[in-house]
């Protein structure tokens, strides 16, 4: 069965959205390592609209250019690439197609596609991924958590919705100080209960 993957900069006080005004400063080769080694191998693609649009605006030009990013380019567009969209829409980029019918039934079919245990990676798409976590339907959560409180703008974690339990699988330290972290988001709650807890607290 294949797994459902995303990849998402985020701040430290939980901000998801416009990375592009706050995360270009701690851009650097492992950066660049931790994004190639995930979105780089994957075969598959799966976008929110306006990630796709980002995404298809920007990529295809720089294959074309030649440029020292044209290798990832590529591989991008190379890459099967499903979109997410209730209006109709037109491709320009290879490799492009709409996702038909329900994100979760048409999602659940592509775990279960034969042939393949190649993971789906996801990109950004905030709502496709809140979707999908609470659908049951996310295996794996690798969040660049970046050393900056952005204090605007939209929470990966909505207020107000159900607890989401995550199980660190790995986390690596970058020299701009941003985490690399990866999440199971298929955990159990923690095995601790308040009355171990209370063994910990301050006594009055």
């Amino acid at each position: 069965m294949r797994k459902i993957k995303a990849q998402l900069f985020i701040s430290l006080d939980g901000v998801v959205e416009a990375p592009d005004q706050w995360h270009f400063p701690y851009f650097n080769e492992e950066m660049g390592a931790a994004v190639d080694a995930t979105l780089g191998e994957a075969d598959t693609l799966l976008f929110g609209r306006r990630t796709y649009d980002s995404f298809a605006g920007a990529w295809p030009e720089r294959e074309a250019a030649g440029g020292e990013d044209a290798p990832f380019a590529k591989v991008l567009g190379d890459a099967r690439k499903i979109v997410v969209s209730n209006s109709p829409l037109d491709f320009t980029w290879r490799n492009s197609e709409q996702l038909a019918g329900d994100l979760t039934t048409a999602v659940a079919a592509l775990k279960d596609e034969p042939d393949t245990d190649a993971p789906v990676w996801i990109s950004g798409s905030v709502s496709v991924v809140r979707r999908l976590v609470a659908a049951g339907l996310l295996d794996e959560l690798n969040l660049l958590l970046h050393p900056i409180a952005v204090r605007t703008g939209m929470r990966l974690f909505e207020e107000g919705t159900p607890s989401v339990p995550l199980e660190l699988l790995s986390a690596e330290t970058f020299r701009t100080g941003v985490l690399n972290l990866f999440y199971s988001v298929a955990a159990a709650p923690g095995e601790g209960t308040y009355e171990d807890a209370k063994t910990y607290l301050p006594q009055h």
